[in-house]
């Protein structure tokens, strides 16, 4: 597939590394230009381009910047963006750590459909619960005992689907985690968070999630 990156941090860069070895092409953008990302480029032969650039004939788009960056991403990123192009949210909210206060999420507003809502394009929310050197190298064939499984939730099928189908091409069970009116249950503090659980576990720690944030995950 062609897959955009809009984000080379710890997760966008682990994924471009990892996606442009499955033999999918990739296109990886951030704030600081393309000139910034061509040690990232010649390395895993991902093309280096502008934010603008990413989501251009992309069939998958993958939006992995601080939340406190998504109001600064360009307006109308994803206007002549097909609308069968599927867009994922690595994001999490991170108050005291990195993003400051943001009222709506703060206010019980999943992350996931507050970034869907600046974006202006329907979003499914994965790979945030994961840290990226594990992404990176603890994948697994699948079939394997103990394979790590990763939450997945937004509200079309279809996009799902092939976020889940690229979860299992990296090496990871994908999990059901149902819209994306659900996906507070993988947010940070949640049970499902950083916990490597396999598929069994996944759901298990999903039904225990609480909508309340813990001190730690409040501003």
């Amino acid at each position: 597939m062609k897959i955009g990156i809009i984000g080379a941090g710890n997760i966008g860069g682990t994924l471009t590394r990892r996606l442009t070895a499955l033999g999918h092409h990739v296109a990886v953008a951030n704030s600081r230009g393309p000139h910034t990302l061509q040690d990232l480029a010649e390395e895993t032969g991902a093309r280096a381009v502008t934010v603008e650039e990413a989501p251009r004939e992309a069939d998958v788009v993958v939006v992995t910047i601080p939340e406190c960056r998504v109001p600064d991403l360009p307006a109308g990123l994803f206007t002549d963006v097909g609308a069968d192009t599927v867009v994922i949210d690595t994001g999490n909210y991170y108050p005291r750590q990195r993003d400051g206060r943001i009222d709506e999420i703060e206010n019980g507003f999943p992350e996931s459909r507050w970034v869907e809502r600046r974006l202006g394009r329907p979003v499914v929310k994965a790979f945030n619960n994961i840290y990226a050197d594990h992404l990176s190298n603890l994948g697994r064939p699948a079939g394997t005992p103990g394979r790590i499984a990763l939450p997945v939730a937004g509200d079309d099928p279809r996009a799902k689907d092939v976020v889940m189908r690229l979860v299992d091409e990296l090496g990871f069970d994908p999990v059901d985690a149902g819209g994306l009116d659900e996906s507070w249950r993988q947010q940070p503090g949640t049970p499902v968070y950083t916990t490597d659980k396999d598929a069994a576990g996944v759901r298990e720690a999903l039904a225990q999630a609480s909508p309340e944030r813990t001190e730690e995950w409040h501003a």
